[in-house]
């Protein structure tokens, strides 16, 4: 009996062991994989919450995760101290969504505040026009939206008689704030705005001023990008204001539908006749006839009836 419980308590510590070392084993390749997986990496500061444009960052709205190392964007900050200096605030410049990294080209200088020039790319100005409730697309323009900028003037010259005329002076422009104004909330209300801030270059912001000078300006909301410019700018005055299809504007797709359209059948061309005249048998000739006077009688006789 002493013997079979030496061979079950041998059993048991062999057992023991095995399990002891199968963990081990486990854990210790768990490790490994964690170390390989950890030493691509590099240790970066993400937003926590979402940001818009001149939020003040502060400890709590920033959490620190692995980011691949050779894929690592520039200006990025790798721990807290660096990207707060004790003092000193940092604000966001363009909106950051939570877990998206923190950097510097989205955020201000040490101890800088929120600013329209610290956004606005090199060679590039801002100018602000005045706007109204129509000119202004109804409040529906926003910060970050693209328009078109109309001049509605005094054509030059004698030409129109005294009209007026609308010119696109220019096209694709970005809107940098709305009144003071700079964040994009997609979730904001329309809200009517007076002024209009933009970013043009400086010839452009030239124009702008004198437009303003010449004429009444307008905003039209627009898609962004180079490839919904309209390739041929017309000038629109009184003798346009009837509906027609210009050939600036005419789509790709009028052309396929013209030539789709059945052809206009062609018009009867009436022609009109003049009445027929009828003709009439011209009256018979005279008789011939001999008049035969006796004494103070006279009587006339008609001649040459026998010879027809």
């Amino acid at each position: 009996m002493q013997r079979q419980s030496l061979i079950a308590i041998a059993i048991a510590v062999v057992l023991g062991l095995v399990a002891v070392w199968v963990a081990n084993s486990w854990f210790s390749a768990r490790e490994a994989r964690i170390e390989a997986a950890n030493s691509g990496t590099q240790r970066i500061a993400v937003a926590a919450v979402p940001m818009n444009y001149g939020f003040e960052i502060k400890p709590e709205h920033i959490k620190f995760a692995n980011y691949p190392a050779d894929a690592l964007p520039p200006g990025t900050f790798s721990s807290l101290e660096e990207l707060l200096p004790a003092g000193k605030a940092r604000h966001v410049l363009r909106p950051v969504q939570i877990n998206q990294p923190m950097l510097a080209a989205d955020l201000t200088g040490e101890g800088e505040g929120a600013s329209i020039a610290a956004i606005l790319p090199a060679g590039m100005r801002a100018t602000t026009v005045q706007i109204n409730a129509v000119s202004g697309v109804a409040g529906f323009i926003k910060p970050n939206d693209t328009v078109d900028v109309l001049i509605t003037r005094q054509p030059l010259g004698n030409a129109g008689a005294g009209g007026q005329v609308t010119d696109v002076l220019l096209q694709n422009i970005r809107v940098i704030a709305m009144d003071q104004n700079a964040k994009d909330d997609p979730n904001s209300p329309a809200n009517v705005s007076s002024t209009a801030t933009l970013e043009v270059t400086p010839v452009d912001a030239q124009k702008l001023v004198l437009g303003q000078q010449l004429g009444s300006l307008s905003l039209v909301l627009r898609k962004p990008g180079e490839q919904e410019n309209i390739p041929i700018v017309e000038t629109v005055s009184l003798t346009d204001l009837r509906y027609e299809l210009s050939n600036a504007y005419r789509r790709d797709g009028d052309a396929a539908t013209e030539a789709a359209a059945p052809a206009p059948r062609p018009r009867t061309q009436v022609v009109r006749r003049p009445a027929r005249t009828v003709r009439q048998s011209p009256p018979p000739p005279p008789a011939n006839k001999v008049e035969v006077t006796r004494g103070t009688q006279s009587s006339e006789y008609e001649v040459g009836e026998y010879a027809r």
